[in-house]
């Protein structure tokens, strides 16, 4: 990442001027001795180098959000509609049919559409179905290609349409996704999740079925190459009739399986949710190399930061089969961003399996799919207690409005 680096003198002079109250000032305003972020053209400016999540802080909500719906949207993969919870009630208030398959619902750039991700099971005939959420209702679908997941570019000028069957990223207009270009991947078999680096100069994307990730140069708008996922040297056993549910055992596994993504606070890291091995391979995005390792929970799958960007919240799935294979008990990891330190651990009662979600706008409350189990679970981000609500056949990435920020970068809600 590339910073402006503040004229020293400049910086000496301003400082003893505000230390000797120069020119007669009541009181000197402060300097900020933090590094500007130099963000690519068109997009927004990081506020906070030390946490480009500050403007996602509880209430700091666009003004046309704030008369939106507040809602929790979830789309049924095998059930292939929308299932919609009024988050206060914990009731279902409403449900309509989308495309086949629908896999995650997306906040747009501009944070005024939610996009419903109908897959169509790998096949060509995929489509994104718009959701006003002023009014809660669906549009006209769009067909697209093989819509595993969506993203936005930084500067708003691309959606990115992942078509995992495909290896490709297809970017297309943001208003009638007109495709515009696209990008190979051809050895990032089930690329699906991506997350960008603080200045928007690239993209770090997961390969699911290759235990890798793939950079993106967003720039120069090429693949700048893959990086294999080492794995630990022990996992959590693969065994639910075990008399401990957490006990571990040697990993045999050659490869991972990545799931969610997330940057740090301050731009230094990457955060990569791995199944296969249990936990968060920690990478660095810049030199791109893997540089840690931390044992979550069983099948880390979904990563949230909380409204302050203190936490991170791991959805450790448990269940990794729509047969109900299982590895072990699903359950809620809680990471300390400034330690990368455990600090909590909410398992899921009965077992479960917490997919993808989000945290609300109070960050009082982390909901997530209950992919294998048909229900909807509500984590008190306090006391990790949770509720639940049955919804359709096999949820998957939910969707919470409204939510704050002043960008979405797209997934369930990847907000800046």
């Amino acid at each position: 990442m590339k910073y402006k680096k503040t004229n020293a003198l400049a910086q000496c002079i301003l400082t003893l001027a505000a230390m000797s109250n120069l020119g007669g000032a009541s009181a000197a305003t402060p300097v900020s001795t933090k590094p500007t972020v130099n963000t690519v053209p068109g997009m927004a400016a990081v506020v906070d180098p030390d946490n480009l999540y500050s403007e996602i802080r509880t209430g700091q909500m666009l003004p046309a959000v704030k008369e939106d719906l507040e809602r929790v949207y979830v789309p049924n993969l095998r059930g292939n509609n929308v299932t919609v919870i009024d988050p206060n009630t914990l009731k279902v208030v409403d449900r309509f049919s989308v495309g086949r398959a629908p896999q995650h619902i997306v906040p747009s750039w501009d944070m005024r559409t939610l996009w419903v991700a109908n897959n169509a099971e790998r096949g060509n005939d995929g489509s994104l179905t718009p959701v006003d959420p002023r009014t809660g209702k669906p549009g006209k679908a769009i067909a697209v290609d093989d819509p595993y997941n969506v993203y936005f570019t930084p500067d708003g000028q691309s959606t990115i349409v992942v078509a995992e069957a495909k290896h490709r990223l297809d970017f297309r207009d943001p208003k009638t996704l007109k495709l515009q270009y696209s990008i190979e991947a051809p050895k990032c078999g089930g690329i699906n999740h991506g997350d960008f680096s603080i200045d928007g100069r690239y993209a770090i994307f997961t390969c699911e079925f290759e235990g890798s990730v793939a950079k993106i140069d967003m720039v120069n708008k090429t693949l700048v190459g893959y990086l294999k996922l080492e794995m630990p040297k022990t996992r959590f056993k693969d065994s639910v009739k075990s008399p401990n549910p957490l006990e571990t055992e040697i990993c045999t596994s050659k490869k991972g399986m990545p799931q969610d993504i997330r940057i740090s606070p301050n731009g230094k890291l990457f955060y990569i949710a791995d199944m296969e091995a249990d936990g968060l391979h920690l990478l660095d995005g810049d030199a791109f190399k893997e540089v840690g390792f931390i044992t979550t929970g069983v099948a880390a799958h979904g990563l949230y930061p909380s409204r302050d960007g203190k936490l991170l919240y791991v959805a450790n799935r448990g269940s990794h089969s729509i047969h109900g294979k299982r590895k072990g008990p699903g359950s809620v990891t809680v990471i300390d961003f400034a330690t990368n330190k455990v600090v909590s651990n909410w398992p899921v009662p009965g077992g479960g399996s917490p997919d993808m979600g989000n945290v609300s706008n109070d960050g009082k409350w982390l909901w997530l799919s209950g992919r294998f189990d048909d229900v909807v679970y509500r984590f008190d981000t306090t006391s990790g207690k949770v509720d639940q609500v049955r919804v359709g056949l096999e949820p998957h990435g939910l969707a919470v409005w409204p939510q704050p920020g002043r960008y979405s970068l797209g997934h369930t809600g990847n907000f800046r």
